[in-house]
């Protein structure tokens, strides 16, 4: 099993964080490697909406990353389960509130089947860098006017 988290503190509350999550189309603004992303079905920002989604794989190629929200509890979680490609995680958003902040941690689980096994080193890595990612999205976050 592969396994991974970070978490940061960002100067905004829960909800204005975790609306920004549930809307998928969001990710291409704070993850490199979002060649494209559109939504697929379901109502975008809610439970059950399917994003489909290309990344930047190995080699630059395109890697199919499809994903669907599956989880939803306002101010507090979003999970979500990658649904195509030769990776598929299920991971999430837990949201915690410190004073005028919010405390967010971003999780990511893969079990690998079969050859994968042997990738588990690489998925590792990969996925140590995708959560790290937190950091620019808590740098997009605080750049955002409050309303």
């Amino acid at each position: 099993m592969a396994f991974a988290d970070h978490e940061v503190v960002i100067h905004r509350d829960a909800m204005t964080i975790y609306a920004f999550l549930m809307d998928g189309m969001n990710n291409s603004l704070w993850r490199s490697g979002i060649r494209s992303i559109s939504l697929r079905s379901g109502n975008r920002g809610q439970k059950g909406a399917l994003y489909q989604q290309t990344i930047i794989g190995p080699g630059g190629r395109p890697v199919a990353a499809d994903f669907q929200i599956t989880e939803a509890r306002p101010g507090a979680e979003v999970r979500f389960a990658v649904v195509a490609g030769p990776a598929r995680p299920t991971g999430g958003y837990y949201l915690s509130t410190e004073g005028q902040s919010t405390r967010l941690r971003f999780a990511l689980e893969y079990h690998p089947k079969g050859l994968q096994k042997l990738m588990n080193p690489m998925i590792q890595k990969s996925m140590e860098q995708e959560v790290a990612q937190l950091e620019q999205l808590k740098s997009v976050m605080e750049s955002r006017s409050v309303a």
